[in-house]
């Protein structure tokens, strides 16, 4: 039990972290929009993570150098990218989270974006297969540790996707929304400079 609490401390220390990821569950819950998707598809990939992170990182690593590199490359790309999305939804306007005056967007769509910010993202693998996967090499019974970790995922996607519900009053007007869509904007750029700023004094 010691192991699974240790799991479970150590998975949502690092998973409250706002992140490119947090911030589209909880965009996803404000908008009450293929929600039960999107938080079991973030809990799962996360899940699968930690998994690698616990019974397998070292030999890839070991055996892919210049893997992280690319991963960080990839990343900020995708998150630039996305952030621009982001930006240029805040400068128009005009959305609100009435269902009425919301724009519905395919669950595959949805789903393909939720991916790509979970495996495009380089903190991801860094927090669940780097860091997990080091902590994990001191328990005496991975399987429990791991089990508190992903315990852990499941608790803290679908919590924030449904108490993000909460909020559908409060950002109910279009100025509102344009505020979250340039404040995710900023996130995901601030995301992806930190990324590829260690790599320039390298």
């Amino acid at each position: 039990m010691q192991a699974f609490w240790t799991g479970l401390g150590l998975g949502l220390s690092l998973i409250m972290a706002i992140g490119a990821q947090n911030a589209f569950v909880l965009r996803q819950g404000i908008r009450g929009e293929h929600l039960f998707m999107v938080c079991l598809t973030c809990a799962l990939c996360d899940a699968l993570l930690l998994t690698f992170g616990v019974h397998g990182a070292v030999i890839l690593s070991g055996r892919f150098p210049n893997l992280d590199v690319i991963m960080r490359l990839a990343g900020a790309l995708f998150l630039m990218l996305y952030g621009a999305r982001s930006l240029i939804g805040a400068f128009r306007g005009g959305q609100a989270l009435a269902p009425a005056g919301q724009i519905p967007v395919s669950k595959g769509k949805t789903l393909a974006v939720c991916l790509a910010l979970t495996w495009f993202n380089p903190h991801a693998y860094l927090d669940t297969v780097v860091l997990v996967g080091a902590v994990s090499a001191q328990q005496t019974s991975k399987n429990a540790f791991l089990a508190g970790a992903i315990v852990a995922s499941f608790t803290f996607f679908f919590g924030l996707g449904y108490a993000a519900v909460r909020l559908r009053r409060i950002l109910a007007k279009p100025q509102a929304w344009q505020m979250l869509d340039g404040a995710m904007a900023l996130l995901l750029w601030s995301v992806a400079v930190s990324l590829v700023w260690p790599m320039a004094f390298e």
